[in-house]
């Protein structure tokens, strides 16, 4: 990740790390050769104006001359011609200042799950395992019949087992954003609920005023 700004790159290594990723944060593109040997990244979230060495739309040319590598680009360059120039640049990916981090982070699994270079992994609340590798959930042994919604919001609950996830979270993670009204999780919610209460206890719960939650007890 590179990004000159430096309270955006702490709060950005920190809410990558958060989500278990391992992070190599750079203030410019000096070292981008360097980096891209030694770390071998999986993503490349690029500044594009910078202060010193090649400037994001130029890293993303190298990157993209040497390697399959998604790039996101995340940049106050925001105009139509900016876009334009990152995606020729070899963009994946193109996100304008300010942003949410929320949707960042959605973007970047979106990115490396469509790359393929996301890490299977099976995530197991009670006697709910998911499988996010074939994307499969199972309760006391038997496959929950989930439509692809209902599997991204019990996914992304657990991933994040006993903590409170509001709407808006799970509106930016599971649909991208959060101009749909509110009442569309509750909807989707509710369903996923019944098809896991089919095969035991309640495991999702509301916590009035803050969100849901994925907890066994």
């Amino acid at each position: 990740m590179v990004e000159d700004d430096g309270p955006i790159r702490s709060a950005l290594d920190v809410s990558l790390r958060g989500e278990g990723y391992e992070v190599r944060a750079e203030s410019d593109g000096t070292r981008l050769a360097e980096v891209a040997e030694g770390f071998r990244p999986d993503l490349a979230v690029l500044d594009v104006r910078l202060p010193a060495g090649p400037d994001g739309y130029a890293m993303g040319r190298i990157l993209r001359a040497s390697s399959d590598l998604p790039v996101l680009f995340l940049t106050a360059a925001d105009s139509i011609d900016d876009r334009l120039a990152g995606f020729e640049a070899g963009a994946d990916d193109y996100m304008a200042k300010p942003f949410s981090m929320a949707e960042l982070l959605a973007r970047v699994e979106a990115l490396l799950r469509r790359a393929g270079r996301l890490a299977s992994a099976v995530r197991q609340v009670g006697d709910v395992v998911i499988d996010e590798g074939a994307r499969v959930a199972t309760r006391n042994g038997e496959r929950l019949d989930l439509t692809h919604t209902e599997y991204e919001l019990l996914a992304m609950l657990a991933r994040h087992p006993g903590q409170v996830l509001s709407k808006t979270q799970l509106l930016t993670h599971v649909w991208g954003f959060e101009a749909y009204g509110r009442n569309v999780v509750e909807v989707h919610m509710s369903a996923l609920r019944k098809k896991l209460e089919a095969n035991g206890a309640r495991i999702v719960h509301t916590v009035r005023g803050a969100g849901y939650v994925l907890r066994s007890q």
